[in-house]
């Protein structure tokens, strides 16, 4: 079972595979708060615990190593991936064909078994959830910003 040390040496380094700074990444022992994840060792189990406004909202805890890698890159690289795809955007067009790809290549830099992984998520979320070009649509025709109305 590796020390909180060991896990943040670790998570800095595979952080930087992937342009995360300090800021995208959980805090180790003790929560922040506002949402942002924290890890915590004991019990022979690793925890990924998130804490917002006092109240505990999100606990996941494993004796695997990687498990816990997943979780903490699962939203380090959804965050960076929706940052990309916001600097990217195609209007008219769901943004998860550009963010859900960015963040499969990301998690690839941090390990293959991982986007592999996290492939299989998303393969689930647009099982449940396909991708829908229209609500952005009727939303840009609202605004006024429909690529059709430019033309």
């Amino acid at each position: 079972m590796k020390s909180l040390l060991d896990i943040e040496t670790d998570v800095t380094a595979l952080a930087r595979r992937i342009g995360a700074s300090a800021r995208d990444l959980p805090t180790y022992g003790t929560s922040e708060d506002f949402a942002r994840p924290h890890i915590e060792v004991e019990h022979g189990f690793y925890h990924y615990v998130v804490v917002e406004r006092g109240v505990e909202r999100d606990r996941r805890s494993s004796d695997n190593y990687q498990d816990l890698l997943f979780w903490i890159f699962s939203g380090v690289t959804h965050g960076l991936a929706f940052g990309y795809e916001l600097q990217n955007r195609v209007e008219d067009q769901d943004c998860r064909r550009i963010a859900f790809p960015k963040q499969i290549e990301l998690m690839r830099k941090i390990d293959p078994a991982l986007a592999e992984r996290l492939e299989a998520d998303i393969a689930g979320i647009l099982q449940r959830a396909p991708y829908d070009d229209e609500p952005t649509k009727a939303v840009n025709r609202m605004r006024g910003k429909s690529a059709s109305n430019r033309s």
